[in-house]
């Protein structure tokens, strides 16, 4: 699109921060901004001063000729092509290309600015970079250089609870991506269980599925009241039942998230228990394990303080992963596909079973000293995947222990190497 003058415009489109695993390299628009709910005691995820909001469908059509005008000129100029192997590489490439061609770029102008991450003294400031409020031009290029290499055919449409929108809202916005990018083939949403059960009527799901929404990825944590309840998730066992059931009915793709470590130190029987049972019952596609993780500045930090809930160890977690997998029942793949996680595991819960059980018995069996060598390595692996590196205060935490330019832990005193796990697991995203 041409301005006044006869340049092109350039412009930046708003971006989901927050994504499932398997939507990391997805086009995204935002159909909200935010979480409307944002009261779970242990979810850092948007309370980083984000504010909940639905767009108009006017902004988001705006969003996807942005992201179709980006795409068309990179794909003009050869800048999509694979020999270009490293993204900051093409990044570099293409914005010289932009400032070569005199395109008008238009940046926060169109969007309020947020606060900079680096100013703020809020205790989750570390995370603050996830959330970008405000899109900037070559973060709407390296998203688009991700789809295109990831295959391009996939799109995530958030933030928190794609549900929440209308049927008629998503038809018109999956049609217009589609317009746009007709090698899409798959869209898939977050959706809260509370609202596919109260909010949303059967045929409102079928709805979803006839304008091409295929999944929906369910926050479900827990299958016990006392435990949901603890937590503030504002849903129940019968939401997570109906909910499920319903999408599931109406030829939705299910895949939801379960989070070992939940119920703490006195529920994690009925934790274990009752969460198997929703799973049970319900059959989904698939079961995400996400080990609950304390995160600063959160309620649930403040529950530990005060003495509310009381942080199971590892060990007691990955015992109750397999406690859960045993106690499933139905045809459903399970996979730790979470930083969170410490021993993975993948697979189907019935024919992959004695596999998975087999890798988390391999853990059990370790003595005390191996198990805290096995954490280490683990998280600092989780670390290094999630982030492509290590940061400098991790880096200063370890440099005792690097000789020769090898790491060396086996001397080690497990205290040391307990306070590197706490400071490597509380910069990991889950």
């Amino acid at each position: 699109m041409p301005d006044s003058a006869g340049k092109r415009v350039l412009e930046p489109f708003e971006i989901c921060s927050i994504r499932p695993p398997t939507e990391n390299s997805s086009l995204s628009f935002k159909l909200t901004r935010g979480c409307y709910w944002n009261r779970c005691a242990f979810c850092p995820v948007y309370k980083t001063k984000t504010k909940f909001a639905k767009r108009s469908l006017d902004e988001v059509l705006a969003d996807i000729a942005r992201a179709k005008r980006l795409d068309d000129f990179m794909l003009e100029n050869g800048l999509s092509r694979s020999d270009i192997r490293d993204e900051d590489d093409r990044l570099e490439t293409i914005m010289q290309a932009i400032e070569r061609c005199g395109a008008d770029v238009q940046e926060t102008s169109l969007f309020e600015r947020s606060s900079d991450p680096e100013d703020s003294d809020d205790p989750l400031a570390w995370f603050q970079p996830w959330f970008k409020n405000t899109p900037h031009l070559p973060d709407s290029i390296q998203h688009l250089l991700s789809w295109r290499m990831a295959g391009g055919r996939t799109c995530f449409l958030g933030d928190a609870d794609g549900l929440i929108v209308k049927p008629d809202f998503l038809l018109a916005v999956i049609h217009a991506v589609q317009s746009k990018f007709p090698t899409i083939e798959r869209f898939t949403v977050y959706g809260r269980t509370y609202c596919a059960a109260r909010l949303r009527s059967s045929a409102d799901l079928r709805a979803y599925r006839a304008a091409g929404l295929d999944r929906v990825h369910f926050g479900v944590e827990s299958g016990s009241d006392a435990v949901l309840s603890l937590m503030n998730k504002g849903e129940t066992n019968d939401d997570h039942v109906e909910g499920l059931a319903k999408a599931r009915d109406a030829g939705l793709s299910c895949s939801i998230y379960v989070m070992p470590g939940l119920g703490g130190v006195g529920k994690q029987e009925e934790h274990v228990a009752q969460t198997a049972e929703v799973i049970n019952q319900t059959r989904p596609d698939f079961v995400r394990l996400r080990t609950l993780q304390i995160f600063p500045g959160t309620p649930l930090e403040e529950k530990v303080r005060v003495g509310d809930f009381r942080q199971a160890d590892e060990s007691s977690v990955v015992r109750e992963i397999r406690d859960l997998v045993a106690a499933i029942n139905v045809s459903t793949h399970i996979t730790s596909d979470s930083a969170t996680n410490l021993v993975a595991i993948q697979g189907d819960a019935v024919s992959d079973r004695a596999v998975m059980l087999g890798r988390l018995d391999a853990y059990l069996f370790l003595d005390a000293r191996e198990k805290t060598l096995y954490s280490f390595r683990a998280r600092l692996a989780s670390f290094i995947g999630q982030y492509g590196g290590l940061s400098p205060e991790i880096y200063a935490a370890i440099r005792p222990w690097i000789r020769h330019g090898r790491l060396e832990i086996s001397g080690v005193k497990d205290v040391e190497l307990r306070r590197a796990i706490e400071l490597i697991r509380s910069r990991l995203m889950p």
